[in-house]
């Protein structure tokens, strides 16, 4: 029998707090520094004279004597949370060094560490969309950039019992919410398949096999919710709408391994390696930029001779042509700007489908 593991998945929110919240919020960061820079000093004087291991709780009873000296009475004016939340990082901190497997936990510094606080549920209050965090008065104007997770309605619908009135009524919130989901996402991809198409001539996708990639059960979700194969039907009736057209690069065509520089073909690639390194010429490329650049040379190619191109070997097009290898390295092209435009100058656009890992 299989023991059932937990994930817990964080989201992150845009928002824009007011001139007191902003004031709040850096007050509160600077306190969470200075507690835990008091806690590591005090941890570490403990062990370099005493040989004494000081944990969370010696340093919890110490912040509250921190708060009662004058010096250090401003840490009583922030949420107490954000400040053992810094105790409880620190002394994952020296378990993670006591156990060999980090460093030595350093100082906070204003100028380069992150400005930070973890606030637990105890600490803030969410209601109707809206987010309050302890010491303020009014909530945070927060920016949806994605609609929140459903697990509270799921889990709701999952303790109704089946074929009850109450389990039906679970069910349609859980629709409702799924519905909401697929509605945002569906208009955001409207609005930039149509955005392309009105600002491209001609368009220059990659043919990607969707249906065996979400194989991979590591970036399975984060594909689906993507949705690539939506975008790819989008720009195929939108570019016949709008009278554009739209080139599809063959799978094959090693967009991401070839040097958009020299022509040079790497022999690996593997999903993981964002970043790479010609041998041949020495530049360093993106991935996705250099794919793209490549993927747009294609579709020049296309344009011009009517024919798909696939570097060191012969292969049949979609329009049943085959073409030879092609000899020379690729053109470096870049996307013509519409006022730099001469006459009968056609703008082209190439559509690289982001890395999946920036949807998780």
């Amino acid at each position: 029998m299989g023991v059932s593991r937990s994930m817990k998945r964080a989201f992150k929110y845009r928002f824009r707090p007011t001139d007191a919240q902003a004031a709040e919020l850096l007050r509160t960061f600077g306190c969470v520094r200075k507690v835990y820079n008091l806690a590591l000093a005090a941890r570490t004087e403990a062990w370099t004279t005493r040989q004494k291991k000081v944990g969370y709780r010696e340093t919890s009873v110490m912040l509250t004597g921190w708060k009662k000296t004058d010096d250090l009475a401003y840490l009583a004016e922030v949420s107490s949370v954000p400040l053992q939340e810094a105790l409880r990082h620190l002394q994952n901190a020296f378990a993670r060094f006591w156990g060999k497997s980090s460093k030595y936990p350093r100082f906070k510094v204003k100028r380069k560490s992150r400005a930070s606080a973890q606030y637990t549920r105890s600490a803030f209050r969410y209601a109707d969309g809206r987010l309050t965090l302890a010491k303020m008065a009014a909530p945070l104007e927060i920016v949806w950039s994605r609609p929140l997770p459903v697990v509270r309605a799921q889990r709701a619908l999952s303790r109704k019992e089946k074929g009850s009135a109450n389990h039906a009524k679970a069910r349609t919130r859980v629709a409702r919410v799924h519905g909401w989901i697929a509605d945002r996402r569906r208009d955001h991809l409207h609005k930039l398949t149509t955005r392309l198409v009105r600002e491209n001539q001609t368009l220059v996708i990659e043919d990607l096999t969707v249906r065996n990639m979400v194989k991979n059960h590591k970036l399975a979700r984060a594909i689906t919710d993507a949705a690539w194969g939506e975008l790819r039907r989008m720009l195929q009736y939108k570019t016949a709408w709008y009278g554009r057209e739209l080139i599809i690069v063959d799978r094959w065509f090693p967009s991401s391994k070839l040097c958009s520089v020299c022509g040079a073909i790497a022999d690996q690639m593997p999903l993981n390696v964002r970043e790479w390194t010609c041998e041949s010429c020495g530049t360093t490329h993106d991935r996705d930029e250099n794919a793209a650049i490549n993927l747009l040379a294609a579709g020049l190619a296309v344009a011009a001779c009517g024919a798909d191109v696939r570097p060191q070997r012969e292969y049949s097009s979609h329009s049943g042509r085959s073409v030879a290898k092609q000899e020379g390295p690729p053109a470096r092209v870049g996307i013509p700007s519409p006022r730099g435009r001469g006459p009968g100058q056609k703008n082209l656009g190439s559509v690289k489908a982001p890395p999946a890992s920036r949807y998780t």
